[in-house]
This record gives structure tokens, C-alpha cells and sequence, in this order.
């Protein structure tokens, strides 16, 4: 089963990086870095929201800036995962497969 399909995704963002001659800066360090930024980015559009607040969001005016950020998220997720050549939809599905085994589903 394909859960995650991020291959044009990853032609585009490589294409995207090789014409404006990024490449070299996109080490391991660096996309992590950058990933961790772009989180950050995320995590602070939900910084002092309430429960309610946070689960309104997509109904604001920072609906834009949601979208944005976890596009910038996704971006450089896919370009860490081609640098270290991960497939990323092989780890996704083992995580899957190992959080089923470490959380059962409840008895009935």
C-alpha cells in the first residue's frame, strides 16, 4: 500500500533548488535545521489559542499562514528524506506497523 506519493514532489523541490544553486546548501544539518524552523513557524500561529481557538484555526485569518507553513514543513521533510535517501513512505508505513504493535487495539 502507497500511503505517501512524494515523488513529483521531490522532482520539483530538487528542480526548484538546482536552479537557483541551493543544492550545496541543503546538507542533512541544514534541511534539519530548516525543518525544525518551519515547526517552529507552525507551533507559534497556535502560541496562547485555546483548545477551541486552535481547533477553529482553519476558519481565520491565519488559515493562509496554516497552509503555508505546513507546506513549508512538507518541502523540507521530502528534501531531508531525498538527501539521507529515505523512503519516506517505507518509514511511514514500519512506524505504523510498530505503533500498532506497541499500542493494541483495546480489547471489547
Amino acid at each position: 500500500m502507497k500511503l505517501i506519493d512524494t515523488a513529483g514532489l521531490a522532482a520539483a523541490a530538487a528542480q526548484f533548488a538546482r536552479e537557483r544553486d541551493w543544492d550545496k546548501y541543503h546538507s542533512p544539518k541544514n534541511l534539519a535545521m530548516a525543518l525544525s524552523v518551519e515547526a517552529a513557524e507552525l507551533v507559534e500561529i497556535f502560541q496562547w489559542s485555546t483548545e477551541a481557538e486552535s481547533r477553529a484555526v482553519m476558519q481565520s485569518d491565519e488559515a493562509d499562514h496554516v497552509r503555508q507553513e505546513l507546506a513549508d514543513i512538507t518541502i523540507y521533510l521530502v528534501q531531508l528524506c531525498t538527501v539521507m535517501k529515505v523512503d519516506l513512505n517505507a518509514a511511514v508505513e514500519a512506524k505504523i506497523e510498530m505503533n500498532a504493535r506497541k499500542y493494541p487495539r483495546p480489547s471489547v
